[in-house]
């Protein structure tokens, strides 16, 4: 068996690859896990849980709680609600652990499980290792202690979760909203009711999409991964802008009046002069992936912004924040974090914070989004070669020589072994899209012809 924990908690097939059995152990596991690191010391723990809409949420969530009070955890359970809300509820209300069941912008079958450690931040890698040990112990028959009568834990629904988050996003927006009319794709996930209700109580003008889950059409042809809706709906209305969140909603991309992308990138431009603007963004500096459009950075150095760039995944953003004290960052997918306000991405803040710059400045978002021009990107996925080879094989090395020699100073290339998948990806940027298809297509033939 693989390791279980991937760079986003654990995710499979619901009831096939995750089972009760699994999220009920892990969950005990998780608790075992924390007491022996001293997170319960003193007091008796409190664990937040919540979950996306799919209808194998229900099932898991009660596996989920029932490991929990298993083992000495009292449960506030805070039903359907953002993951980034399961995060700020963890941190806001004192808890030791936080576990959000979703599995984010995936299809409705798949599910997944993500702790989260006191204060509302992710846990450590070091803490899931134990957590997955202590699991595979248990699974082959190592007792352990199981607390009695008044030890166990006790179940209570946490209605207030709700408000005390929408109250959290309105409260920390720098303007009011009036004036703007704003579509929103909820993806028939958890943000169906946080995102429309935050806007409406800062002031703007509400449409709705995707905001009528029913456990089985989550991120079905709606959400940040279908925009086709959102771009109609925009025009269709005379919006401002649209925004649309995955099935968990801690990621966000838009849409400006024209019907137009505004993708994680341009978000990020956005949003980075506005805080820098209003004294907001600490160091100058903003932290975004290898993946980022390479027009953004050049709109950074344009703008005198330093760029910090990390692996791909938002977890690799978070550390390099955290490490040192970055405001803001994110990636081209919409995972934005703004960390005076979140502990991950979160899509209804993104968003938000994105319509609060609209509003704040009277200009559209597509002359805001304007700051940064996309270059064309080309990705090739060339699979069944050994990615090990990516770094060592001398053939790619001249290969991508040769390429960026090509490309000048206006094109960028990136060969990235898969972390999950027996393939490679090629992606290419250059000022010209027959270009950068072309390069793109000599390079994957290359990495075919080197590492197949």
């Amino acid at each position: 068996m693989g390791r279980l924990f991937g760079t986003d908690g654990v995710r499979g097939v619901a009831n096939a690859d995750l089972t009760a059995e699994l999220a009920l152990g892990l969950s005990v596991a998780a608790a075992h896990v924390l007491a022996e690191a001293g997170t319960f010391e003193g007091h008796r723990p409190v664990a937040v849980v919540g979950r996306d809409p799919r209808a194998s949420g229900e099932f898991l969530e009660a596996a989920v709680v029932a490991g929990l009070a298993s083992a000495g955890v009292d449960v506030l359970r805070v039903g359907v609600l953002p993951t980034p809300a399961v995060a700020y509820l963890t941190g806001s209300l004192g808890a030791d652990l936080g576990v959000m069941l979703s599995a984010s912008h995936n299809p409705m079958p798949d599910n997944g499980i993500k702790f989260f450690a006191r204060g509302g931040h992710k846990l450590a890698d070091e803490l899931e290792d134990r957590i997955e040990e202590t699991y595979r112990a248990h699974s082959s028959g190592e007792p352990w202690e199981r607390p009695t009568g008044g030890g166990v834990g006790r179940v209570t629904v946490y209605d207030a979760g709700f408000d005390n988050y929408v109250a959290h996003l309105v409260g920390v927006l720098p303007n009011r909203l009036d004036g703007l009319k704003v579509v929103i794709d909820g993806a028939h996930g958890a943000a169906a009711r946080v995102s429309p209700e935050a806007f409406a109580r800062a002031g703007a003008e509400v449409v709705t999409l995707g905001t009528d889950p029913d456990g089985l059409n989550i991120n079905d042809g709606c959400g940040s991964t279908h925009l086709a809706q959102l771009r109609a709906a925009v025009v269709e209305h005379g919006a401002d802008l649209g925004v649309a969140h995955d099935g968990d909603a801690d990621r966000c991309l838009a849409v400006d009046r024209e019907g137009n992308e505004v993708d994680g990138d341009q978000i990020l431009s956005v949003l980075a002069l506005g805080m820098r603007e209003a004294g907001a963004l600490r160091k100058n500096t903003v932290v975004a992936t290898v993946m980022s459009n390479l027009g953004f950075k050049l709109a950074m150095e344009r703008e005198g912004i330093d760029l910090v760039q990390t692996a791909v995944g938002d977890r690799y953003v978070l550390e390099e924040m955290k490490a040192h004290g970055f405001a803001l960052g994110g990636e081209q997918s919409g995972h934005v974090i703004v960390l005076d306000h979140a502990t991950t991405g979160d899509g209804t803040l993104t968003g938000l914070m994105l319509a609060a710059r609209v509003a704040a400045t009277g200009r559209t978002l597509g002359e805001l989004a304007g700051v940064m021009e996309r270059l064309p990107q080309v990705l090739v996925n060339v699979p069944d070669v050994d990615r090990s080879r990516v770094a060592s094989s001398p053939e790619l090395t001249q290969a991508v020589a040769e390429a960026e020699r090509e490309l000048g100073a206006t094109g960028r290339v990136l060969l990235r072994p898969s972390g999950t998948e027996p393939l490679v990806r090629v992606m290419v940027e250059a000022a010209d899209e027959e270009q950068a298809r072309a390069v793109a297509g000599r390079l994957a033939d290359a990495v075919k012809s080197a590492l197949g």
